[in-house]
């Protein structure tokens, strides 16, 4: 059997800027397009280009439902989320497998 990789992550504008919740099968390629504003999109708009945090899922349908359960958290849930796995912020993009 084949390993599937999903990986459900948040992008923000800055510490304690705006936020961006998504999912996908290749964190590095997706993160690389919200960067380069690829498409005219939200995270394009308002700037959300740091990796503060992801996790990995070899599942679709929980990376999804995830995915989903984070969106609806209140956003200093999030924010309590993020400095849990990275008090300082990182951009963790350039540390991706």
């Amino acid at each position: 059997m084949r390993d599937h990789n999903y990986y459900v992550y948040i992008l923000a504008s800055g510490v304690g800027g705006t936020l961006y919740t998504g999912v996908t099968n290749d964190v590095a390629r997706r993160v690389s397009e919200h960067r380069d504003k690829v498409a005219r999109s939200f995270t394009g708009r308002h700037g959300v280009t740091h990796l503060v945090y992801f996790e990995h899922h070899t599942d679709v349908e929980a990376a999804i439902r995830r995915e989903k359960q984070i969106k609806r958290w209140k956003r200093a849930w999030k924010i309590r989320h993020i400095e849990e796995h990275n008090p300082d912020w990182r951009d963790l993009f350039h540390g991706l497998p």
